[in-house]
């Protein structure tokens, strides 16, 4: 997400960054770039007249002025402003009440709301330690609830039978008494998707809000859309009290505009952020670390809730203890390191969190994508125990072999050897003394000149 914006914003506020004075003329041709990027991230009309009224006003006082270095002061002021658009800090689900603690989720159809109910029960179970259970009142939508059961066997958690004939009030009240005497902590309520917002669609779940008076109401609501999506939260808020937005589909989305416009036009905060197809893509939303991201400045503190979330921490620590003995690092270790690497959001995914290598990510894209790693990963499985533990016996009449196996050319497995040769380098070097400088130097090799990504 925002892989264009960030573009553009880091052109234009490059410019203005190492400026030792800001005059009026620079600050309003900087705003008028500033404008024209976040109208082109499909940022609603209204939110962009507000940011840039406030980051004018902050701009040419004193706050600036009188900064020793005015041009990183303005991006502060930007950053600072991005941030209050999106909400200044993520808002928790609120989940004090007396047991169980019930959440409906609604959403227009195809928005992601019954693949976000799966996700979030699974975030609920492992970051905040709560028994869950599903259910689902959507009895218009062929196959809904079949879904959700998929998705609760998925990821762990109690799902509540329901049929197609049933009321959706029914199915809502007896879920929740069946959470009492199962003491569940969570209930999450699926309701019925529309293509658009009519009239039956809004009495009826006002209904259902009435009946069950969830402590949260969450609007699923697809990041593609752009600014129509802030447009539809608001209108369905103006019927129904939301408590909170999630937004989904947001690694398809290159522009962001839905990420700054909710906030603002509906008065309702994003709680979370759908990232991937998986269960387990699903994150709080921090406006000050998206904030941080647009401006190309890294998230480093989701990165490493990432790396403590995601990583297999016995093959990591089996690694470590492996170098340390001065072992080979060998296939099989790399290919653990290429699934760890998926894990965490792919070359792109870490890149767009490392402080200064957003704007990069087009151009990561280009050396490393998934199908680099899928196809790396198969080159691998395509190979003997014996070839993986010592890829050095690998010779021509290997290759083809391994290569007619995997579906691939001999060049694809030569670059992954030399890939793989560096790699073994490096943790040669982080075996030594002075393990992490001489990493570092290592990684010299496998860099373009002046630093950056490996060229895969």
């Amino acid at each position: 997400m925002f892989d264009s914006l960030t573009s553009r914003l880091g052109d234009t506020l490059k410019q203005i960054s190492g400026k030792a004075r800001l005059s009026e003329a620079n600050i309003k041709e900087t705003l008028r770039e500033v404008r024209m990027a976040l109208l082109e991230a499909d940022v609603a009309l209204p939110v962009v007249k507000a940011f840039i009224e406030r980051v004018k006003q902050r701009a040419v006082g004193q706050e600036v002025a009188r900064s020793l270095s005015p041009g990183q002061a303005f991006i502060k002021v930007v950053q600072s402003e991005l941030e209050k658009v999106m909400g200044e800090y993520n808002e928790e689900l609120n989940l004090a009440t007396q047991p169980p603690a019930v959440i409906l989720v609604a959403g227009l159809q195809g928005a992601g709301k019954t693949t976000s109910i799966g996700k979030l029960a699974r975030w609920l179970k492992e970051n905040k330690k709560k028994s869950v259970m599903v259910a689902s009142a959507d009895v218009y939508r062929p196959a809904a609830i079949k879904q959700l059961e998929t998705l609760a066997n998925e990821v762990g958690v109690k799902f509540f039978p329901s049929s197609s004939d049933q009321k959706p009030i029914d199915i809502a009240n007896a879920a929740i008494a069946q959470a009492k005497q199962s003491y569940v902590d969570v209930l999450l309520i699926d309701t019925a998707g529309r293509l658009h917002i009519d009239e039956n669609m809004m009495q009826e779940i006002k209904a259902l809000h009435s009946a069950v008076k969830p402590i949260e109401t969450l609007f699923v609501v697809d990041a593609m859309t752009g600014q129509d999506a802030a447009n539809t939260a608001k209108a369905f808020n103006d019927t129904l009290p939301l408590t909170g937005v999630i937004l989904t589909k947001t690694d398809g989305d290159s522009r962001g505009g839905a990420a700054l416009s909710v906030r603002h036009i509906t008065g309702k905060p994003i709680k979370f952020m759908g990232v991937g197809e998986k269960t387990d893509a699903l994150e709080p939303f921090h406006p000050d670390r998206v904030a941080s991201r647009i401006l190309g400045m890294g998230d480093i503190l989701s990165l490493i809730e990432d790396a403590e979330r995601k990583i297999d921490k016995t093959k990591a620590d089996r690694l470590v203890r492996k170098v340390k003995k001065g072992k080979k690092f060998d296939l099989n270790d790399f290919r653990d390191q290429l699934q760890q690497m998926q894990s965490m959001g792919g070359a792109s995914g870490l890149m767009s969190k490392l402080p200064g290598m957003g704007n990069m990510s087009g151009m990561i894209e280009q050396h490393v994508n998934d199908k680099m790693f899928t196809q790396m990963e198969a080159l691998i499985n395509s190979m003997t125990p014996k070839e993986r533990r010592y890829p050095d016996v690998i010779n021509n009449s290997r290759k083809r072999r391994i290569t007619m196996g995997s579906g691939t050319q001999v060049q694809d497995l030569n670059r992954l050897l030399k890939q793989h040769k560096q790699m073994q380098k490096m943790m040669k070097k982080l075996s030594r003394k002075g393990g992490m400088a001489n990493l570092m130097r290592g990684m010299g090799g496998m860099m373009p000149p002046g630093g950056g990504f490996p060229r895969m």
